[in-house]
């Protein structure tokens, strides 16, 4: 399989209390209907973590037959099919050029709440202005505990 180096994406999981990491194809980065097909193939709760070159991080996470989405920077949907897409699905404009001076969030800052990572929490991790996304992604891995899988499986896609 052919990986990208500037994006990837990662499925994660549950099995038997365990945590699982798995690459997903690289086409997935560019498509958000993708992500939500492959998340959907899931066990329910799992989550896909997609890393776009280091510049934003997309989760999409399926609980209880709804797909949780959020876009860890607004501002790269001016740039980015991927953020675009995540943005039209929130219902939500894509930036003017006015307000490209500020990264924000976008999206359900809840949705690891159920795992013991609060909104609040993950905002903090959110608004690090100084840390990249695949920095932001293995702060969020080490806190639910998943961090040794995680860095592994990333560590064989880059």
């Amino acid at each position: 399989m052919v990986v990208s180096f500037d994006k990837w994406a990662v499925v994660v999981f549950q099995q038997e209390g365990q945590w699982q990491v798995e690459e997903l194809p690289p086409t997935v980065c560019d498509n958000l209907g993708a992500v939500l097909a492959a998340v959907r193939g899931q066990v329910d709760g799992a989550f896909a973590l997609v890393d776009i070159a280091d510049e934003f991080f997309v989760v999409v996470r399926r609980v209880q037959g709804e797909n949780l989405l959020l876009l860890s920077d607004v501002t790269a949907s001016g740039s980015w099919d991927l953020a675009e897409q995540v943005m039209g699905r929130l219902e939500l404009d894509v930036p003017g050029e006015d307000d490209l001076d500020e990264v924000w969030p976008a999206g359900d800052l809840g949705v690891f709440d159920d795992l013991g990572l609060e909104a609040m929490e993950l905002g903090a991790i959110l608004s690090d202005v100084d840390a990249y996304a695949d920095e932001m992604l293995s702060t969020l891995a080490r806190r639910l505990g998943f961090a040794e899988a995680y860095e592994r499986a990333v560590d064989a896609l880059v």
